[in-house]
């Protein structure tokens, strides 16, 4: 199916194309290049153009770009712009403008690829549902994702992240939602704000690219929410609150057992259940947005609850593995918490609660003892407050019942030093030096938790533990 053609990509960019042509996608990478799509030659580490001859030997359809590039073919199927970001926003804008896809835009300090995925998961049983197969939110995913959107879509889930102030208002004008859901309000990029509470207008900006009588979706027990509320009411957005403390979107019980919440809530239509097929009271907040989100989009809630179970969390955000360390003995076997893609003190808090509900198994391995295990790098970008912020994690409800605690980074040495001396393992500078020593870290019976940020490097140890046995995707 066509997703571009010549002509109107040039309508839409102001662009000039060298001949005629039609794509059925847009990329920006030539390592996953399918044949038949635009190549968009970015300006980043690497400078696309220098990629355009690749891309059009691997089938791409045509290549846009500021000129020819030495060595392509002076036939070569080209649209030609002033600046290339430019008119890939163009594109995402025309693309947007050409579908009566509704469209609902997630942003939060927290768990924005979650709730994008779990909205993915729900809307696509119910209409054709577009949202970008990764975490792309920023100032280049944001208009790639709109521009491969088909105009027949019926629903659009677009996720919207930022680094620094100023960055999420343009974004969500180019969405231009009709729904956007803020998941919650956390201490995350905290270097580029005076306070928490500037991070929540930064993400209450999300609003302002919402379309006339459009629906803010926001968490009411983050303590920003009466910041949040503020900002919708100054731009005249419907308000629906979710968690806790709201009246319309209920949170009244959550239960964390061995890989499963269960949740009950109270919503406008009355009270509904529903089951996620993994742990975590975060992901039952954000079961609970989408599913009003859902409703302020015209789905039916009630389908997506029921469907809510079918969505599993994204590579490095929470996914459980069975790693399998004596194929030859059943019981020889760690369970894997793999959340070492983000963290922020609230994230962490999260983890760790669900650390804490699973069961080790006993009487296997060489402590004999099942032991809940977190392995932990550095939380990054929490601004001046960040070692008072990793020590006061030692006093997180859930640390008594974690027996052992190995930290990398000199970040997370605050938290390692905080802690009680029979619950800390081992402290390395580095995730590496940690990810050396991981045959000694963990044993069969285990439950591993790994978490931190991206920078911290922490998957290091995540590939270190699946490297000890076979792991099974739970």
């Amino acid at each position: 199916m066509t997703l571009w053609t010549s002509r109107d990509a040039a309508a839409a960019t102001g662009g000039t194309a060298t001949q005629k042509w039609a794509a059925q996608g847009v990329s920006i990478d030539t390592r996953t290049i399918q044949t038949g799509d635009l190549f968009v030659a970015l300006k980043a580490a690497r400078d696309g153009h220098d990629f355009v001859a690749m891309a059009l030997e691997k089938g791409a359809a045509a290549a846009l770009v500021t000129h020819r590039p030495e060595g392509v073919p002076e036939d070569a199927p080209l649209l030609i712009v002033e600046d290339v970001l430019k008119a890939l926003e163009d594109l995402g804008q025309a693309a947007r403008a050409r579908t009566n896809a509704r469209v609902l835009a997630i942003t939060g300090s927290v768990g924005k690829t979650s709730a994008k995925e779990m909205a993915r998961t729900v809307l696509s049983r119910q209409g054709k549902t577009h949202a970008a197969e990764a975490s792309y939110n920023n100032h280049w995913g944001v208009p790639l994702t709109l521009a491969r959107m088909p105009a027949d879509t019926d629903f659009a889930v677009i996720e919207i992240g930022m680094n620094a102030p100023g960055e999420i208002a343009p974004l969500s004008c180019m969405a231009r939602p009709h729904v956007a859901m803020i998941t919650t309000i956390a201490a995350a990029h905290l270097e580029a704000f005076d306070d928490i509470s500037g991070i929540a207008r930064e993400k209450a900006s999300i609003l302002d690219g919402l379309t006339n009588g459009g629906t803010a979706i926001l968490n009411a027990d983050t303590e920003t929410s009466a910041v949040l509320q503020n900002y919708a009411s100054k731009r005249e957005a419907k308000q629906v609150l979710f968690g806790q403390m709201s009246r319309t979107w209920e949170l009244t019980n959550v239960t964390l057992a061995e890989g499963q919440t269960l949740v009950q809530a109270h919503t406008p239509d009355g009270p509904l259940m529903f089951k996620l097929s993994t742990a975590g009271r975060h992901f039952a907040m954000n079961g609970l947005g989408i599913l009003a989100s859902c409703a302020a989009l015209g789905a039916d809630p009630v389908q997506a609850a029921m469907d809510l179970g079918l969505w599993q969390p994204p590579a490095g955000r929470g996914t459980l593995e069975t790693v399998t360390l004596d194929p030859a003995t059943s019981n020889e076997t760690l369970a894997l918490l793999d959340d070492a893609f983000n963290a922020n003190p609230t994230s962490l808090t999260a983890a760790l609660e669900v650390l804490a509900s699973y069961t080790p198994t006993d009487n296997v391995g060489r402590t004999v003892k099942g032991r809940r295990v977190a392995i932990l790098g550095d939380m990054l970008e929490l601004g001046r407050d960040e070692i008072e912020l990793h020590a006061n994690m030692a006093k997180d409800p859930s640390v008594p019942a974690v027996h052992l605690f190995h930290c990398a980074g000199p970040r997370m040495r605050a938290l390692y030093d905080a802690l009680p001396h029979d619950q800390r393992g081992v402290w390395a500078e580095t995730a590496a030096e940690l990810a050396s020593q991981t045959s000694s870290l963990v044993d069969a019976g285990d439950v591993v938790l790994v978490k931190g940020s991206k920078g911290s490097k922490v998957s290091q140890v995540v590939d270190a533990i699946r490297k000890l046995g076979h792991p099974d995707t739970l």
